[in-house]
C-alpha cells in the first residue's frame, strides 16, 4: 500500500482518509453538492465529522439524495419518519432546520441564480489557500466565516454558526487548509 503524508486529522481510518484525499478542500461549485455538505455540516454541529461520515449514506437515503427541492416540501409525517430513523442524527431541531434551510437555499437560488454564485461571491469565486504549516495553525472560525454565518442567519438559516460555516468552507474547498507537507498540495 502506498504511504502518503496527509493531514494527521484524517488518519483515523480508511473512510476518513478517502474523504480527505478525494473531497476535503476540493472546490465545489454545483448547488447539489454544496447543499449536501450544508446538510451534513449542520447535523455535525456538536458532534464529530467522523460520526457524520459514517452515517452519510444513511442521510443520503433518508433525505432523498439531498434533493433540496424535495426536502423543502417535507411535511410533518416525513419529519416524524426522520426522527425515528436510527441511521441518522435524530435531533428534532436539526431535522426541522434541514427543511427550513432547503427552503432558504431555494430562495437564495432565486435571488442569485444559484447558491454557488451567492456563497462563492464571499471569496470572489476563488479558494482561499491558508497554507498552514501545521494543524495548530488551522482555525475553527475566521472573520469571513463570521460574516457568512451572519448573512445566512439573516436569511433564515439554522445551525449555521461560524464554526459550521467554516467547516463547510473547508469541505467545499472555499478554503484550503491542507497542511504544507500533505500530499494533496502536490496535486
Amino acid at each position: 500500500m502506498e504511504s502518503k503524508l496527509r493531514c494527521t486529522w484524517c488518519e483515523k481510518d480508511d473512510l476518513y482518509r478517502k474523504y480527505h484525499d478525494q473531497e476535503w478542500g476540493v472546490p465545489v461549485y454545483d448547488d447539489a453538492t454544496i447543499f449536501e455538505f450544508l446538510i451534513l455540516e449542520t447535523f455535525q454541529a456538536g458532534l464529530s465529522w467522523h460520526t457524520i461520515l459514517k452515517k452519510r449514506e444513511n442521510f443520503r437515503v433518508a433525505f432523498d439524495n439531498f434533493d433540496y427541492i424535495k426536502i423543502a416540501q417535507y411535511q410533518e409525517d416525513k419529519i416524524q419518519e426522520l426522527l425515528l430513523d436510527a441511521g441518522i442524527i435524530r435531533n428534532k431541531l436539526k431535522v426541522y432546520s434541514a427543511v427550513t434551510n432547503a427552503q432558504n437555499f431555494i430562495k437564495i437560488q432565486e435571488e442569485f441564480g444559484s447558491f454557488s454564485t451567492y456563497i462563492w461571491a464571499f471569496t470572489d469565486g476563488k479558494p482561499i489557500d491558508n497554507k498552514p504549516q501545521t494543524l495548530k495553525e488551522v482555525t475553527a472560525t475566521t472573520s469571513l466565516s463570521d460574516a457568512i454565518s451572519k448573512d445566512l442567519k439573516k436569511r433564515g438559516f439554522k445551525f449555521v454558526g461560524s464554526t459550521v460555516v467554516y467547516a463547510h468552507m473547508q469541505a467545499t474547498g472555499m478554503v484550503n487548509d491542507h497542511v504544507e507537507d500533505c500530499w494533496t498540495r502536490k496535486q
